[in-house]
C-alpha cells in the first residue's frame, strides 16, 4: 500500500500533466479553415458581406423601381441591401409598397436625395423635361448616400434582372478606377437595334463639338459612349478622385456655356460622366447590360437573346409600364401592383 502522501503526489501530478496537455492543444491547434476537411461554413467576412443595390424610387415611376427590385430579390442567394433612394414626398408611398407586399422579406433602406444639392446645377431642357428629374442625377452622389460599403451596384429603375445579382458584383474593376460600365459598342446583336432606331453610340451623340470645351477634351467623337444605367463603383476610388465634384463642375459649365443638353442623346446625366470618366473605367459583361429598349415602340430583339440576357433595359422614352412599349411581358413578370391602387399600368384595354 502507497503512503497517503504518494498518492495525492501522484493525483497531483496527473492533474498538471492533464492541464499541460490541454493548455499545449489551445496552444497549437490548427485552425479549423488550415485543417484537411471539407467544412461547410463561411468565414465572418463571407458571411457579413452584403450587396448593396441602389434604386431611385420617382414619382409617376415606383412600379418599375418595384419590379426592378423583385427580379433582383427573386434570382439570387445573395444577401442584398437595396438602399431605394427617394424624394420626401414619395418616400411614404414606396416603404408601404413594399411592406404590404412579398417584398417585406428584402433588406432595405430608405434614402432621402435633397434636390437642393443641384441648384445652379441643371440647365432647363423642354425636349426631355423627364430627363431633368433630381433623382436622375443620384448616381452622381453616391458616396454621399452610401457611407459604409467599398463597393456598390448603381441600377436604374427602368431595369429588370433576369441573372444572379452576385454575378455583377462580382465585376472586377481594374486599378485606380471608380466604375465599371458597359460600352455602347460591345455586343454586335445590339448593334442592328441601335442602327434601326437611330440611337448614339458615340461621344458625337451627347458632346457638342462645335464648342470649344468640348473640343479642348481631345475625345474623338467616334468614340464609344457609355451608358450610366448600370454602374458597379468601388467608392473609396469615387472619393480619392473627387468623381462628384468633377462631376458638378462639367453640371455648372453647361450651364454656362450649353456643352450637351439639347444635343441629340439628349444625356443630361450620361454627359457630364462620358467626361469624367473617359478612359478611366472598367467594364460590365455586355449580357448584363442589354438596352435600348425603350428607344422604339417598334424595334424588337429576338426572344431567343432577351432570354439569355442578364439584365434588360428599358432606355428610351417607350417605358414597360405605359403604352406603347415593346418585350413588356418580360417586365411584367416581376411587376407587384401597388397595394394603394395609386400607381397603374397603362394597357391598350385598359
Amino acid at each position: 500500500v502507497f503512503p497517503l502522501v504518494s498518492v495525492n503526489q501522484i493525483l497531483l501530478l496527473l492533474l498538471v500533466l492533464t492541464v499541460c496537455a490541454i493548455l499545449y492543444n489551445k496552444v497549437h491547434q490548427v485552425p479549423l479553415a488550415l485543417r484537411n476537411e471539407t467544412v461547410d461554413l463561411e468565414s465572418p467576412e463571407e458571411m457579413e458581406e452584403e450587396i448593396p443595390v441602389v434604386i431611385c424610387a420617382a414619382a409617376g415611376r415606383m412600379g418599375a423601381a418595384v419590379a426592378a427590385i423583385s427580379s433582383i430579390y427573386s434570382n439570387t442567394e445573395a444577401r442584398v441591401l437595396f438602399y431605394i433612394v427617394g424624394l420626401k414626398t414619395t418616400i411614404p408611398h414606396i416603404r408601404k409598397w413594399i411592406e404590404n407586399s412579398k417584398l417585406k422579406e428584402i433588406k432595405f433602406k430608405v434614402v432621402e436625395f435633397n434636390p437642393m444639392v443641384l441648384k445652379g446645377k441643371i440647365r432647363q431642357d423642354a425636349s426631355r423635361p423627364e430627363l431633368l428629374q433630381p433623382l436622375n442625377f443620384v448616381r452622381f452622389y453616391l458616396p454621399l448616400l452610401i457611407q459604409k460599403h467599398e463597393k456598390v451596384i448603381y441600377l436604374d429603375d427602368d431595369v429588370i434582372v433576369q441573372g444572379d445579382i452576385q454575378e455583377l458584383y462580382d465585376t472586377k474593376l481594374a486599378p485606380g478606377h471608380a466604375a465599371a460600365f458597359s460600352d455602347d459598342c460591345d455586343l454586335p446583336s445590339t448593334h442592328e437595334m441601335i442602327r434601326s432606331v437611330g440611337m448614339q453610340n458615340t461621344y458625337m451623340g451627347f458632346l457638342d463639338y462645335r464648342k470649344q470645351a468640348i473640343r479642348d477634351l481631345g475625345i474623338s467623337p467616334s468614340t464609344c459612349s457609355f451608358n450610366p444605367g448600370v454602374i458597379v463603383a468601388n467608392m473609396t476610388e469615387w472619393k480619392h478622385q473627387r468623381i462628384t465634384k468633377q462631376l458638378e463642375k462639367w453640371m455648372q459649365r453647361n450651364v454656362e456655356e450649353n456643352l450637351y443638353s439639347s444635343t441629340l442623346g439628349g444625356g443630361v446625366a450620361t454627359s457630364p460622366m462620358l467626361i469624367v470618366f473617359y478612359g478611366k473605367h472598367s467594364s460590365i459583361n455586355p449580357m448584363w447590360h442589354i438596352r435600348h429598349l425603350g428607344w422604339s415602340p417598334d424595334a424588337r430583339y429576338s426572344e431567343q437573346f432577351l432570354q439569355e440576357a442578364k439584365l434588360l433595359h428599358w432606355n428610351g422614352r417607350y417605358k414597360p409600364w405605359d403604352y406603347p412599349s415593346v418585350h413588356t411581358d418580360l417586365w411584367e413578370n416581376w411587376f407587384i401592383p401597388d397595394p394603394s391602387g395609386k400607381f397603374k399600368l397603362t394597357r391598350p384595354d385598359s
